[in-house]
């Protein structure tokens, strides 16, 4: 505790400095989802029951993020998946997006419809992920 107060007294801009880096990276990544992700997912993220898992709430997602990022890199998550209590069995196709992209996609979705999530997902980290 004494160290993120000394953090803050000799770096006051730093959480603002984070925000405003999180702010930039959701936006980026809702016009990225508009023009990738929108035909499934849908613009309330909700997905079609059965067919397209939702974004919006979804267990899933938050149980599974990395797996879910890979999705996103490399192409859908072979075999079944259950989501808020309902199976899915679709396979996501790739997008051919780059790390950032797939960074600030995840950024938007994490934050959008009801979901909450403080950390950033930074390109560094998703350019560390194997197959």
């Amino acid at each position: 505790m004494k160290l993120i107060k000394l953090i803050l007294l000799l770096f006051p801009g730093f959480l603002l400095s984070q925000n405003i880096e999180l702010s930039e990276s959701i936006k980026r990544g809702k016009l990225l989802y508009q023009d990738f992700c929108v035909r499934c997912h849908l613009p309330d993220g909700k997905g079609l029951k059965g067919i397209f898992p939702p974004l919006a709430k979804s267990d899933y997602l938050f149980k599974n993020m990395e797996e879910s990022i890979k999705a996103l890199k490399f192409g859908g998550i072979d075999g079944e998946i259950i989501v808020n209590g309902v199976k899915y069995n679709s396979r996501m196709e790739r997008m051919g997006l780059y790390d950032d992209e797939i960074a600030d996609i995840m950024n938007y979705t994490l934050n959008s419809w009801g979901n909450k999530y403080s950390k950033m997902i930074k390109e560094e980290y998703v350019k560390s992920l194997k197959k």
